[in-house]
């Protein structure tokens, strides 16, 4: 059983780690608006475009909401409903921070979008993120880590491979998403313990 104190400070440390990573990631950007190096080590063709529109299914958006519906889902049909009402919403606050304010602080510019951090990306790991802080149970938390965790080592080559992402903008996409979601989480329990069920 982990501590309040020790519980703290974890959360703290992942919010701090994956800000940081967020900030830090586009110091790496080259100046002409190309890849990074960071971007050069997955190259663009290491899958064919048939499979990398395979690859990307879970990170569009029908794939990604219905996830986020079906784990609303899980904790409606067990009354949970601080746990469905935060499920819904925390996801959709990490994508408008990144849409509206993330993506034009960096400005990071991929043909006629602004890239950094993937959107896609934000989403899925925040759907991902908010149903692991809101679950209790230890085995499921690790399971999900670990398939958001292949789905992200899947989608990144794809991205690349498509044209829609560069791989510095999944990884800035994933630390962001990881950083609001359990920062969001975390002030929805806060919320939620001082003004009762």
């Amino acid at each position: 059983m982990i501590r309040a104190g020790s519980a703290t400070a974890v959360r703290a440390a992942a919010i701090g780690a994956g800000a940081a990573l967020t900030a830090v990631i586009p110091l790496t950007f080259s100046a002409n608006g190309g890849p990074s190096e960071l971007d050069a080590a997955v190259p663009a063709d290491t899958v064919s475009p048939g499979l990398a529109q395979v690859l990307v299914a879970p990170s569009n958006a029908p794939v990604v909401v219905a996830l986020l519906l079906v784990a609303c889902a899980f904790f409606a049909l067990r009354r949970q409903w601080w746990q469905a009402v935060t499920m819904l919403v925390v996801p959709e606050i990490a994508l408008a921070v990144n849409t509206w304010l993330l993506k034009p602080l960096w400005d990071r510019q991929l043909d006629d979008h602004l890239a950094y951090p993937s959107g896609h990306t934000v989403h899925l790991v925040a759907v991902a993120t908010t149903f692991a802080c809101l679950v209790t149970d230890l085995r499921a938390r690790i399971a999900i880590a670990t398939l958001t965790v292949l789905a992200l080592i899947a989608i990144t080559p794809a991205m690349a491979e498509l044209g829609y992402h560069r791989p510095t903008d999944v990884l800035g996409g994933a630390a962001a998403a990881a950083s609001m979601a359990i920062g969001l989480c975390w002030l929805s329990e806060a919320l939620h313990a001082r003004h009762g069920p």
